[in-house]
């Protein structure tokens, strides 16, 4: 009897996901619970477990096909005496599926507002609320459904008309010559990375998107890290870096400055009595950004931690979706790189997002002389929909003198 291989439950808010590469091979045996395949889907890659042990019978999807939720994998056969039997079977679907798939294709890609896929719910309460049809959103779901992020974009750019009307979002190339043509590679780009860019231009397409700048004196808290990172490390067993200071100092800041802690759904703002702080990091695949829960209520220590776990999780792909959901405000060290200035782009529905920079030394003007002192720029992108100029500005301020005077994140001040 075979033992079928399907998607697992992907996360909140995934439907679909791409096929990555297959440890296993038609006709291997395999043990329960071994890694068969990897999924990769907009937020992080899984390795699906085999259901039973047995023998692989039969690949339905290969890689670099997407498939949605329940979607069949591939099979196992009992023992290892399927192996045989299972593998003329493989091959004849193997040349059965082009044909059926072909005539499927096209249609597929024709029309995406004529989508077989009801609109998500939280797609269809924002559909009826601004007195738009499914069929005016270019859907960028599976099989063409429409989500939510599609109906925001929709709204705003004044949409009344369908979306099929507005054609090519991807513009071809102009042909390279024929010395070039060699010289060039072209990769598909992968799930995460094709997320990203959506995700990022949505955000400014989306968002009214302001950035504010200030400066802070690093003297204090490389001070207090020098004096304590031998003893705090030999006690919580972690290193002490500036994430902690920094996340501590944006918690404090969140509370007095709820706004930038909050995001617009329709025409409704969710304030979050929490913080949960993304904090992005960069791997080979792309930009991730996995989420510190609850970090106002954890101690720097804790933070350090749980800043590290992520870390590692991240550049060894082993993030979970749990790891990636539920951020209300983001941190992005570009220093780490040597950045010296820049402004981030909103993590969307994020409200907010803090840009680290590189520590440099310069000369600064304190009690009127002229010292050198270690200072970081710091830069605060901000959706002006929902936060003010003058929220944004205190916001900043207050992060500064958390990180200037680092006492007051001990004396919660």
């Amino acid at each position: 009897m075979a033992t079928e291989i399907r998607v697992p439950t992907l996360g909140e808010s995934v439907s679909e996901a791409t096929v990555g590469t297959w440890f296993k091979k038609v006709g291997d045996a395999i043990k329960a619970d071994e890694p068969l395949l990897e999924l990769e889907t907009d937020k992080v890659t899984i390795e699906v477990p085999a259901p039973a042990a047995g023998t692989l019978s039969e690949i339905v999807a290969q890689a670099g096909e997407t498939v949605g939720l329940g979607a069949l994998l591939g099979q196992i056969a009992a023992g290892a005496a399927g192996a045989a039997a299972a593998a003329p079977a493989a091959a004849a679907e193997k040349k059965a599926e082009p044909a059926a798939a072909a005539p499927a294709a096209p249609a597929a890609a024709a029309a995406p507002a004529a989508s077989s896929m009801p609109p998500a719910p939280s797609a269809g309460k924002l559909l009826a609320e601004n007195n738009l049809s499914a069929d005016q959103v270019d859907g960028s779901g599976k099989r063409g459904q429409v989500l939510k992020g599609d109906v925001l974009a929709a709204v705003a750019k004044g949409i009344s008309t369908p979306a099929a009307s507005e054609p090519a979002k991807v513009q071809a190339r102009a042909p390279s010559t024929a010395e070039d043509v060699v010289r060039e590679e072209r990769v598909k780009m992968t799930r995460l990375r094709q997320t990203i860019a959506r995700r990022l231009k949505d955000a400014q397409n989306t968002a009214a998107m302001l950035t504010t700048y200030n400066e802070v004196d690093m003297s204090a808290v490389m001070s207090l890290r020098n004096k304590y990172k031998d003893i705090f490390e030999k006690k919580h067993g972690v290193k002490l870096g500036f994430m902690g200071f920094f996340t501590k100092a944006v918690t404090h800041a969140l509370k007095e400055i709820p706004a930038v802690n909050a995001e617009i759904d329709g025409t409704d703002i969710i304030y979050k009595n929490y913080c949960h702080i993304g904090v992005a990091v960069g791997t080979d695949k792309g930009l991730v950004v996995p989420i510190v829960r609850d970090a106002d209520q954890m101690s720097i220590a804790e933070i350090e931690k749980d800043i590290g776990r992520l870390g590692k999780a991240a550049r060894d792909g082993a993030l979970s979706m749990a790891d990636m959901q539920g951020g209300t405000f983001t941190i992005s060290n570009g220093g780490v790189y040597g950045s010296l200035m820049s402004s981030p782009i909103l993590n969307a529905p994020q409200s907010g997002i803090l840009g680290m920079h590189k520590i440099q030394e310069r000369p600064v003007a304190i009690g009127g002389q002229v010292v050198i002192r270690p200072m970081m720029y710091l830069a605060l992108s901000y959706d002006h929909r929902i936060v003010d100029g003058k929220e944004a500005v205190t916001f900043l301020v207050r992060v500064k003198e958390s990180l200037e005077d680092p006492e007051r994140l001990v004396l919660d001040l």
